[in-house]
C-alpha cells in the first residue's frame, strides 16, 4: 500500500509539470521555455479543418495543430517520419506499411469522454485517410488520393452523405500501431503525397461531436492547440503532452503561445514589426527590407531593432489564370497573344523592383531534379502577339472586352505593382483595356467559381516536392474528383500523359512524361506564368531557431524567445 501511495504521489508531481504553464520547465542547450510569438496574416483564418483548408494562410496555422504520417525535412527535399515512426514499400511500389508512433496523444477537448484526450492508434489514421477519400462536402482534397488508393473511387462515390457502413478496400488496420495502404497502380511518389499538410490527422471524436462545425474545432496532435479565436485574432497555446523532443532532450514546444492578428496592408505589418508589436514578417517584399529597418539616422542612433533576414528560393509559381471555357479565353490564339505580349523581364525589373525571377521556361518551377530547362517557354514578341489577336478576330484590340483583373492584394503591394505593369503592357502592346479589381481571397475564389472572373492573379506553393503537384492543377481526367479545374481546361493527351507519369517507376522516364505535360500547358497557353520568387522573412533577433525552407513550411515547435546580448 505504501509503494502504491508513493507511485500516486509521483504521478501527480509529474502531471503538475505538464499543464499549460511552462514556468516550471527548464531547458538544456541554451533554449528557454515561455513567451509568445506574434505575427500577422493578410487574410483572416476562417477554417482550421485540414481537409477543407485551401490557402497557405490556413495551412500555416494547421501545420502547428495537425501532423501527417510523414513530413518533409527542413531542406524541403527528403521525406522523414512524423506520426509514422517508420514505413516500408513493397517491391512493386503498390503497398505501403506504416508503423504508428506510440505515446502520441490528441489535444485535450470536450469531444473526448475524458477531456485529457487519448493516444493515437492505427484506426484513427484509417478514419482520417478514409475521410480524405470520401465524397463528403468537408473533404476538399480528395484528388490527392482518389485515383491512387485501391477502392478509393468507389468509396468516394458511395459517401456523398455519410461514411457509415463504408470502407476503403486499400486502407487496412493490421494492429493498433500498424496500418497498410494498397494502391491501384505502382506509384513511387506516394510517400511524398502523404506529407501534404491537408492530410493532418484529426480526432474522429471531434467530427462525431461537431459535425460540419469541425471547421472551427481543430483537434490534432501538433505542438500547439487552439486557445482563442475571434474575428480579430487567433492564438494557439502550448500542447503540454506533445511527443517530440529536441536533440538535447527538451520537451517541445518551448513557446507558451503563438498569436496571430490581421493586417490590412503590408505597410501595417512592416510598421508593427518596427514597433516590436510582432516578431516575424512573412513574405516581405525585397524592395521593402530597407524601409522596414527605419532611417539611416535611426540606425546611427541605435534605434533599429536587432533582426535577422532569411531568404530561401521558393518552390512556387506566380501566374494569372484564364477561364479557358468561355470567350475570349476559349481561343488559344488569345491566350498565346497575352503570353507573348508580356515582357517578363521588364515586369520583374522595373515594376517589381527586382523581386523575383521571370518565368521563361515551363510552368513547373526549378527544384529537386526536375529539368525545367527542357521546356520551351514563351518568347516576348509584340508583332506575333498582335497577329495572333487579329487572327482571333480582334485586330489591334478592336472589339475585345474590357477585362476585370481580380487580385487579392492592397494598393502599393508588389502584386499590385505587377498588375499595373501587366495592365500597362497589354494596353501598349495589344490595345486591350484591363481594370484592376482589388478583392479578398474569398471574393476572388467566389468570382472564379461563379464564372464572373475571366482573368485573375494567383499562385501555387508546392505541397510536396514533386512536379506532379503543379501539373495536377490542370488535370481533368476520369480519375479527377472535380468536374473541372479552376481554368475549365480539359486535354485528353495531357490527362493520359500525367496518368502515365503517376504509374511510371523509372524516374528518368517519369520526368520525361512530366516535361511533356508541362510543354502542353505552355503550348496551349492555359495560364500566364510570370515569375518565381524567394520566400523572404524577417525576424526579431530574440526569436531563436526560426527556420524556413523552399516549400515555405513553418514549424514553430523548436522556436524559443531569448533576448540578444546588448
Amino acid at each position: 500500500m505504501k509503494s502504491k501511495l508513493l507511485w500516486i504521489g509521483l504521478f501527480f508531481m509529474t502531471f503538475a509539470c505538464t499543464d499549460d504553464s511552462t514556468e516550471k520547465l527548464v531547458a538544456s542547450g541554451g533554449a528557454v521555455y515561455g513567451g509568445e510569438l506574434r505575427l500577422m496574416s493578410a487574410e483572416k483564418i476562417a477554417n482550421l479543418f485540414p481537409l477543407s483548408s485551401e490557402d497557405v494562410y490556413e495551412q500555416r496555422v494547421n501545420n502547428q495543430i495537425f501532423e501527417s504520417l510523414l513530413k518533409i525535412d527542413q531542406t524541403g527535399t527528403h521525406v522523414i517520419p512524423s506520426l509514422a515512426e517508420s514505413f516500408t514499400i513493397s517491391s512493386d511500389a503498390k503497398t505501403y506499411t506504416f508503423k504508428i508512433r506510440k505515446g502520441v496523444f490528441f489535444h485535450t477537448d470536450e469531444c473526448f469522454s475524458d477531456e485529457n484526450g487519448r493516444e493515437v492508434v492505427a484506426s484513427d489514421i484509417q478514419f482520417c485517410m478514409q475521410f480524405a477519400c470520401s465524397g463528403l462536402p468537408e473533404n476538399k482534397i480528395g484528388n490527392l488520393l482518389i485515383n491512387k488508393i485501391k477502392g478509393a473511387k468507389k468509396f468516394h462515390n458511395a459517401t456523398k452523405q455519410s461514411m457509415k457502413g463504408q470502407s476503403v478496400a486499400g486502407i487496412k488496420v493490421i494492429d493498433d500501431y500498424t496500418i497498410e495502404i494498397t494502391l491501384d497502380e505502382s506509384f513511387v511518389g506516394f510517400d511524398k503525397i502523404l506529407t501534404h499538410s491537408n492530410l493532418g490527422i484529426f480526432a474522429p471524436e471531434a467530427y462525431e461531436k461537431y459535425g460540419k462545425d469541425i471547421l472551427k474545432h481543430p483537434v490534432g496532435t501538433g505542438p500547439f492547440q487552439i486557445d482563442m479565436w475571434s474575428n480579430n485574432s487567433l492564438s494557439l497555446k502550448r500542447n503540454p503532452r506533445y511527443w517530440k523532443k529536441d536533440v538535447y532532450g527538451n520537451q517541445l514546444p518551448f513557446l507558451d503561445k503563438v498569436v496571430l492578428t490581421y493586417s490590412k496592408t503590408k505597410k501595417d505589418e512592416l510598421l508593427a514589426f518596427r514597433k516590436e508589436k510582432i516578431d516575424i514578417i512573412l513574405e516581405i517584399p525585397a524592395n521593402e527590407i530597407e524601409n522596414t529597418l527605419g532611417t539611416l539616422k535611426e540606425a546611427q542612433a541605435g534605434k533599429n531593432i536587432k533582426h535577422k533576414v532569411d531568404s530561401k528560393s521558393s518552390v512556387s509559381v506566380n501566374f494569372f489564370g484564364f477561364a479557358t471555357g468561355v470567350k475570349p479565353f476559349n481561343d488559344v490564339k488569345v491566350r498565346k497573344a497575352f503570353n507573348i505580349a508580356l515582357d517578363r523581364n521588364d515586369l520583374v525589373i522595373n515594376w517589381m523592383k527586382g523581386e523575383g525571377y521571370p518565368m521563361l521556361n515551363g510552368f513547373v518551377p526549378p527544384g529537386s531534379s526536375y529539368p525545367t530547362n527542357n521546356v520551351k517557354g514563351f518568347q516576348f514578341d509584340v508583332a506575333k502577339a498582335k497577329q495572333l489577336l487579329a487572327d482571333a478576330g480582334y485586330p489591334n484590340g478592336a472589339g475585345f472586352p474590357v477585362l476585370d483583373l481580380y487580385i487579392n492584394t492592397q494598393t502599393g503591394s508588389s502584386t499590385y505593382e505587377l498588375s499595373k505593369g501587366i495592365q500597362n503592357q497589354l494596353k501598349e502592346n495589344l490595345n486591350i483595356n484591363v481594370n484592376i479589381k482589388l478583392c479578398s481571397l474569398k471574393e476572388r475564389e467566389n468570382a472564379i467559381k461563379s464564372g464572373k472572373a475571366l482573368i485573375w492573379k494567383t499562385g501555387w506553393v508546392a505541397d510536396y516536392p514533386d512536379a506532379s503537384n503543379f501539373l495536377d492543377l490542370f488535370y481533368s481526367g476520369e480519375n479527377s474528383v472535380f468536374k473541372s479545374n479552376p481554368f475549365q481546361y480539359n486535354n485528353a493527351k495531357f490527362n493520359a500523359l500525367l496518368e502515365a507519369a503517376m504509374k511510371e517507376k523509372d524516374n528518368n522516364k517519369r520526368l520525361d512524361l512530366l516535361v511533356q505535360c508541362d510543354q502542353i500547358i505552355i503550348d496551349e497557353a492555359v495560364v500566364m506564368p510570370v515569375f518565381n520568387d524567394d520566400f523572404i522573412t524577417m525576424v526579431n533577433a530574440k526569436v531563436r531557431n526560426f527556420e524556413t525552407n523552399s516549400m515555405e513550411i513553418l514549424d514553430f515547435s523548436t522556436i524559443f524567445i531569448k533576448e540578444p546580448k546588448k
